[in-house]
């Protein structure tokens, strides 16, 4: 081997190369533009590598102090994919959305992730370099996983945990890798068909062409390599104490919505779990509206519990 040449590592995730990044990273940032203003980017060092944190509100400085949002991303995404929610959400609330590192995005991995515990260390060292003692942690789909994970094993900054259509209640079927694929072939279907499968097909990726762009260049221009979504144990869900809220999709096919519906608020003391309708695994993008209020009211709860009665 050559003096100059550089070892790539495969147990990290990574660009191909520096052009598909930066492509990459142009049809992000539109995205980022659709969403609240970002106030601040922050890049956070952590035994994994290099985080990227970006912040959002609150609008009235008065609410600097209320308890704020951390956003956790699904699976060969990056925190652009909040951009329907984080005007929302940002009103009256600090917003932190993060780069997981092994997906996509701008955070830079260097060690591997490939256990819960370190996903668990890497948030933990992440909130406790931003200064952040006490949070609202949100995951969507593998991030959903994430939080739960989190919830699990260092519950001790986490005000409370909203798992959107989440990875980590049961075995991932065969069925929602195949929508997974047939969703990614969809978004290079003729413009005339796309309307008819994005609603078919419950993605309403298909048929937005700025995030259909961003989807296709992340899956070509990265490699993705972080810990496998084991569902958590029902001993594990037991274990949580963290105000726990779940939000499923109707037609969802990585859960089974009408079976954890009864299952989690009966694992989990005092769990709330909801379906959404007319939606699959993406409640908070196709009705950002609906699942921001439903969010913001579960936080508000938790920051202003009902004085007890004497």
């Amino acid at each position: 081997m050559p003096e100059n040449a550089i070892r790539v590592r495969r147990d990290v995730g990574r660009y191909v190369d520096d052009e598909l990044r930066d492509r990459y990273f142009a049809a992000a940032d539109v995205l980022y533009a659709r969403g609240a203003p970002v106030r601040s980017e922050t890049d956070v060092e952590t035994s994994f590598g290099t985080t990227h944190v970006y912040r959002y509100g609150p609008v009235d400085p008065a609410a600097e102090s209320r308890t704020p949002i951390v956003l956790i991303h699904g699976a060969g995404y990056s925190s652009a994919m909040w951009c329907p929610n984080t005007r929302g959400l940002s009103a009256d609330r600090p917003v932190y959305a993060f780069d997981t590192p092994g997906d996509a995005g701008r955070s830079v991995q260097r060690e591997p992730m490939s256990q819960p515990e370190r996903a668990a260390q890497w948030m933990d060292e992440t909130l406790d370099a931003l200064g952040l003692d006490r949070v609202h942690l949100v995951g969507s789909s593998y991030g959903g996983w994430l939080v739960l994970n989190q919830a699990h094993r260092r519950p001790g900054r986490l005000a409370s945990v909203t798992a959107l259509d989440p990875g980590g209640l049961e075995k991932v079927g065969l069925r929602f890798f195949v929508w997974v694929f047939v969703s990614l072939f969809a978004t290079f279907a003729p413009t005339a068909l796309r309307p008819r499968l994005a609603a078919w097909l419950d993605q309403p990726v298909v048929d937005d062409p700025e995030m259909r762009t961003w989807v296709q260049l992340g899956a070509r221009a990265y490699r993705i390599r972080r810990p496998a979504p084991l569902p958590l144990s029902e001993d594990a869900l037991r274990s949580i104490r963290t105000p726990l809220y779940v939000v499923m999709g109707k037609h969802s096919l990585l859960v089974h919505p009408k079976r954890q519906l009864e299952r989690v608020p009966r694992l989990v003391a005092g769990a709330r779990a909801e379906i959404v309708s007319a939606t699959g695994h993406g409640p908070q993008i196709d009705h950002p509206d609906v699942v921001n209020a439903r969010m913001l009211a579960f936080m508000d709860d938790i920051d202003s519990p009902a004085p007890a009665h004497t």
